[in-house]
């Protein structure tokens, strides 16, 4: 009975947690200026909070091509 509860409690836990994550991430839109070797330049009309020299994670939106018969 009482390995049941840990086991509850822990994946309760666990829930928790991974939801936290999830609403912790920031997402903000921008628009690539310019592209020089390794650094880009990025236009956003909010700066979500961010300051120099904060490290961020860069996804590009996938465009997907129109297939036809």
């Amino acid at each position: 009975m009482s390995k049941k509860i840990i086991a509850l409690v822990i994946a309760a836990a666990f829930t928790v947690g991974f939801a936290g994550l999830s609403l912790a991430a920031k997402k903000l839109a921008c628009e690539v200026k310019s592209v020089e070797g390794t650094t880009v330049t990025v236009t956003c009309a909010d700066n979500g909070g961010l300051k120099a020299g904060d490290k961020v994670k860069v996804a590009a939106d996938s465009k997907k091509g129109v297939e036809g018969c």
